[in-house]
């Protein structure tokens, strides 16, 4: 497999080569100015590039210091009420769903006792 890849290279290659051989002056001298044109666009391109890596490089130091150095926001604390709720709406059991004007009375009731 290997020996017909080269192969087909090596025919390629002296295919390309006889193409070339045969162009005239005039179209060797368009094809190297543009060649010439490509290569100064992209010069162009990596030196616009290169100018604006130090900014951007800045820029991504500057992110990570504020990500690091920022404080960071604890979450809101959860409502005793809502804990609450979460755990009857957690439960299989409907009858305690039933019973919830029951169990609002015994945590008023409770909440009474630890006043007074």
């Amino acid at each position: 497999m290997k020996e017909r890849d080269e192969e087909l290279g090596r025919r390629a290659k002296a295919l390309f080569d006889e193409s070339v051989d045969g162009l005239d002056a005039a179209s060797l001298s368009h094809l190297n100015r543009g060649r010439q044109a490509a290569l100064a666009e992209l010069s162009r391109r990596r030196q616009q590039w290169v100018r604006w890596m130090p900014a951007a490089g800045a820029t991504v130091a500057v992110l990570i210091a504020i990500l690091v150095l920022a404080p960071q926001q604890q979450a809101p604390e959860v409502p005793i009420a809502v804990a609450d709720m979460e755990i009857l709406l957690g439960e299989d059991d409907i009858d305690m769903l039933e019973e919830l004007e029951f169990y609002s009375w015994i945590d008023i009731a409770e909440q009474d006792d630890d006043v007074g």
